[in-house]
């Protein structure tokens, strides 16, 4: 009679181990009827393209002049370009091509990158959207809230022209309309940093006045250009010319340089311009077929 006491604790604790159980099963079943996130959608590219023959051999030819005079073997050397060394071709690929004339010495490159996100609650398309964003900033521009929009294209950031893409981002909204009338009022720091002042090539310089970095338009999902002249001080009149577009998870670079053979003479920045915005669409292009 003494321990029946204990018998009827020790069951009853049994069938309350056992209720909790239920509970919990029960409880994890609700859980699992409640809505759940939907993983975001991948992105359109799987994969990159050859980045050495994205960029057509007439196309080579029109960029880098003086190489289609080249002996024949030389002549391919250059157009079949040097790939970038990545770990993760899947990931990120590139390629570069140089020229050397007798007048200058032009140089390209092209490089993609495939982003994918590995959060389910944020697309590829987003993910390449940020790393793009941190692109344009470093590149002291920015394109609002929602990057590549029409009615943003024409907001500038100053001070990137300084070849320091981390150096002054100002972005004055109130300056647009000005910017893209005139494009010579607002962009003082591409002045100073062009050597608008350097001599006698004055006439070369009145481009670089008109050519300020800037968010472009009609090129992908989001896109800018950045214009970097040589670098204060320096005697080498190096001009460089990055155009940078996002289509869908991919963010596409294009590079083109110019470095003349004499410190005289200052490169057409207009021109390197125009042609590394047209390869750059003819990328864009290529990619959405």
């Amino acid at each position: 009679m003494a321990y029946v006491p204990g018998v009827a604790l020790l069951a009853a604790l049994v069938v309350g181990c056992s209720a909790g159980a239920d509970g919990n099963a029960n409880g994890a079943d609700s859980k699992a009827g409640s809505p759940t996130v939907t993983p975001a959608p991948p992105g359109k590219y799987l994969t990159l393209p050859a980045p050495c023959r994205a960029v057509p051999r007439s196309t080579l030819k029109d960029l880098l002049p003086g190489a289609a005079e080249l002996p024949g073997d030389q002549q391919d050397k250059v157009f079949r370009g040097s790939a970038a060394v990545t770990y993760d071709t899947d990931r990120k690929v590139g390629c570069s091509w140089k020229s050397d004339a007798p007048s200058a010495t032009r140089s390209l490159s092209v490089d993609f990158e495939r982003v994918v996100s590995y959060d389910p609650a944020v697309s590829d398309d987003d993910r390449a959207d940020t790393v793009y964003a941190k692109k344009e900033k470093a590149a002291g521009l920015s394109s609002s809230a929602t990057p590549g929009p029409p009615d943003e294209n024409d907001k500038k950031g100053e001070g990137s022209e300084t070849s320091e893409g981390s150096g002054k981002a100002e972005d004055p909204a109130d300056t647009d309309t000005d910017a893209d009338a005139t494009g010579s009022a607002e962009p003082s720091p591409s002045e100073s940093s062009g050597g608008s002042t350097d001599g006698t090539p004055g006439s070369s310089s009145s481009p670089e006045e008109a050519l300020p970095s800037r968010i472009l338009d009609n090129l992908g999902d989001a896109a800018f250009l950045q214009d970097l002249p040589k670098q204060a001080g320096s005697p080498a009149q190096h001009h460089t010319v990055s155009v940078v577009f996002r289509t869908s998870n991919v963010v596409v670079t294009v590079r083109y340089a110019e470095q003349p053979a004499l410190i005289t003479q200052v490169p057409d920045g207009r021109e390197l311009q125009e042609k590394a915005q047209a390869l750059a669409r003819k990328l864009a292009e290529t990619l959405s077929e």
